[in-house]
């Protein structure tokens, strides 16, 4: 980037005195020029001034995020498919990161690398864990057929996730370390610890690159299988950058009608918590407790078998009973 031309110095503050002041707002009207003061000769083989260059057109939004998206969605598609094995999530991963570019697009728009952004957010969404719970993303495509591209890609493949993406962004993107280090969210250092063991992985599995005399050659070598590896295999194209844009949209669409039905949800429940809530305290009732000490209920005892005989007896013989005996008199 070009470096901003220094600021012209400011003019050093002026005083003038009271007496000038009143002598210029005493001068007669009439003294004053009516005419403009004519420009001074300009001298003879002096070239003229340079015409200002016109100005770019300015793009609007949706122009800039088409021309984004043509620009690096199809090599994006490509490293994403080096990083995971997985044609369909690669596609997948890009569109999602542009959708979530588009859904930010003041933020992105005026970052230093557009392109650094997205393809970002596309590798943090490829790397996440949660696509080994995915059926469809569980298992790696089938390796290429030709054998050398067959162990770059297993090599590549049975690398730690982190240690492959440093791999990628500085042999593959072509980034310094500084920057991948930053990308990758590692100190320098670590960056560095990360590329060196990645690239003696890959070299126990190529032998060309084992061979190789300096890093630089091992850099350049790695860059270049890693491109035909990405040229040589079919990687599904994108969506049309329209697409993904309106996707982006219904999907803010999406979450903003969800957030507002969750608020509302919330609210009528609150409000219906507040009309069936009791307005005054109610002390609840003890538990019942069994009284002891309390002498057994009086009354008539159960008859016996012996007293349930005399008893029918007796109800036998009241009708069938005796005469009554008349007493007589002597």
């Amino acid at each position: 980037p070009k470096r901003p031309a220094p600021a012209a110095p400011e003019a050093a503050p002026v005083s003038v005195a009271p007496e000038a002041v009143a002598q210029v707002s005493a001068a007669p009207a009439a003294e004053a020029p009516t005419s403009a003061p004519e420009p001074a000769p300009v001298p003879a083989g002096t070239p003229p001034p340079p015409e200002a260059e016109p100005a770019a057109p300015r793009l609007s939004p949706d122009e800039a995020f088409d021309a984004l998206y043509a620009h690096s969605a199809p090599g994006l598609v490509r490293q994403t498919y080096l990083l995971t094995g997985r044609r369909s999530l690669a596609r997948e991963s890009v569109e999602r990161a542009f959708q979530l570019a588009w859904h930010r697009w003041p933020e992105v728009a005026v970052d230093r690398d557009p392109a650094g952004w997205v393809r970002a957010a596309a590798y943090e969404y490829a790397m996440s864990p949660w696509h080994r719970l995915r059926r469809v993303h569980r298992h790696p495509d089938a390796p290429p057929s030709e054998p050398a591209r067959r162990a770059l890609f297993e090599a590549l493949l049975d690398l730690p996730p982190a240690y492959r993406r440093t791999l990628l962004l500085y042999d593959g993107v072509g980034l310094d370390l500084p920057e991948t280090a930053a990308e990758t969210e590692a100190s320098t250092p670590a960056a560095a610890g990360r590329l060196e063991v990645a690239r003696a992985a890959v070299a126990e599995r190529l032998p060309e690159l084992a061979a190789a005399a300096s890093p630089a050659e091992q850099s350049e070598l790695l860059q270049d299988r890693l491109g035909g590896l990405a040229r040589a295999e079919h990687v599904p194209s994108p969506s049309p950058a329209r697409t993904v844009r309106t996707g982006s949209e219904d999907k803010a669409r999406l979450w903003t009608r969800a957030a507002i039905a969750f608020v509302a949800l919330l609210i009528g429940a609150t409000a219906l918590t507040l009309h069936t809530a009791p307005t005054h305290y109610e002390q609840p009732l003890s538990p019942p407790e069994r009284v002891g000490g309390v002498p057994p209920r009086g009354g008539p005892q159960k008859l016996t078998p012996q007293d349930v005989r005399l008893q029918k007896v007796l109800k036998e013989q009241l009708a069938h009973g005796p005469e009554r005996l008349v007493p007589r008199i002597p």
